[in-house]
């Protein structure tokens, strides 16, 4: 069964103090520390677990800088078979949909039964890339999986729905999956895997100007201030009567 599986190298924002750049269209990325988008790495994870139930190869796709070498050897590192790295001229213009034209056009090229993406990118949550390039491939998908069976014709797949609610879908092959979350334990890399990693093949894409963009960022911005807070003293007495007046001036009681 061969897989290809969508990666992006993402910004680790948890801790960062964040900052714009200069043209207010993204962030300043010279104090952030860059990974692999958590969803994609379940994505890698359940491909890999594929791949050792029925053999096959796993291509791994990346649009971005040079810097995501880096996370592409890691998942070579981990098992998969090759990498693909799209640089294209215009790479900070993109929007989803001209990034899923680039993998489209070098999937178009390869021999695959599933395409994996995680379900949405930690930096800008847009969640369109998956179904994106399944209407690009004319091939069926399904979104938010987290569970999957699969055999070598199709597969069952249950998917997430609001509330606790779940469905489940039975696929055929190809087809793309988005992955949630939790869906399984990705593994870390062994020592032996990243010795390995190192002879593996990465293509380059790059010299070319992608296609097809139908948003542009306008302006990157953080929220204005609000009202400040009002901070009440004293003891608990004191402090429920000045809510309690408040909230009469208000009307609320």
């Amino acid at each position: 069964m061969n897989s290809i599986v969508c990666i992006k190298r993402v910004p680790d924002t948890t801790s960062a103090t964040l900052k714009i750049d200069a043209e207010n269209r993204k962030l300043d990325d010279g104090n952030l520390v860059f990974s692999i988008n958590e969803a994609d790495n379940y994505a890698l994870e359940e491909a890999l677990l594929l791949q050792e139930e029925f053999g096959g190869e796993i291509t791994l796709i990346s649009v971005g800088p040079k810097e995501c070498d880096d996370i592409i050897r890691m998942g070579l590192a981990k098992g998969a078979t090759r990498g693909i790295r799209i640089t294209p001229d215009n790479l900070y213009k993109l929007d989803p949909y001209a990034i899923a034209n680039l993998i489209a056009e070098q999937i178009k090229e390869l021999e695959y039964d599933l395409i994996f993406t995680g379900c949405m990118a930690n930096d800008d949550n847009f969640g369109q890339l998956g179904v994106t390039l399944a209407g690009l491939l004319n091939i069926p998908h399904i979104s938010l999986a987290v569970k999957i069976q699969a055999n070598e014709d199709y597969a069952i797949i249950d998917r997430e729905l609001e509330g606790g609610l779940m469905e489940q879908f039975n696929i055929k092959f190809p087809a793309v999956i988005t992955i949630q979350t939790g869906i399984n334990e990705p593994r870390y890399a062994s020592i032996f895997g990243i010795k390995r990693a190192s002879k593996k093949e990465i293509r380059f894409v790059e010299n070319i100007s992608a296609q097809g963009i139908k948003v542009h960022t306008e302006k990157m911005y953080l929220p204005p201030p609000g009202d400040t807070a009002e901070i009440f003293t004293g003891n608990p007495e004191e402090t429920a009567e000045k809510v309690y007046e408040i909230l009469k001036t208000k009307g609320l009681i």
